[in-house]
């Protein structure tokens, strides 16, 4: 195990395949669905499309522990919060559960 910033994590709690599956799980969980997104003619979008209850609609960016978008990357994200949608960029297990928090205050505001 590694230790950084007072916290123990292994290889595979900072890989960016462990962070895609506890959003799939904790998505799931709160009864949404979490949707490999792969465009077939366009690349630089977000991997993954977060649809919760109340029609909330998340982009979400997928990186290792410490990565960062890329350029295009970026421009695509810019793109898709120009016309009024989220876009997360998470590394870990916390910017899941805070985006997840982030979108349940959203039903609430909205009341659903």
């Amino acid at each position: 195990m590694a230790r950084k910033s007072g916290m123990f994590t292994t290889g595979y709690e900072r890989s960016e395949k462990a962070t895609e599956n506890y959003l799939r799980s904790r998505v799931e969980a709160r009864g949404g669905i979490c949707l490999k997104f792969a465009s077939m003619t366009e690349t630089g979008y977000p991997d993954r499309i977060v649809l919760m209850r109340g029609g909330i609609c998340a982009f979400v960016e997928l990186k290792s522990k410490g990565e960062h978008p890329t350029r295009l990357q970026q421009v695509r994200h810019e793109q898709l919060r120009e016309i009024g949608y989220p876009v997360y960029v998470i590394d870990g297990r916390d910017g899941v559960d805070n985006m997840l928090d982030e979108l349940r205050e959203e039903h609430e505001i909205y009341g659903v």
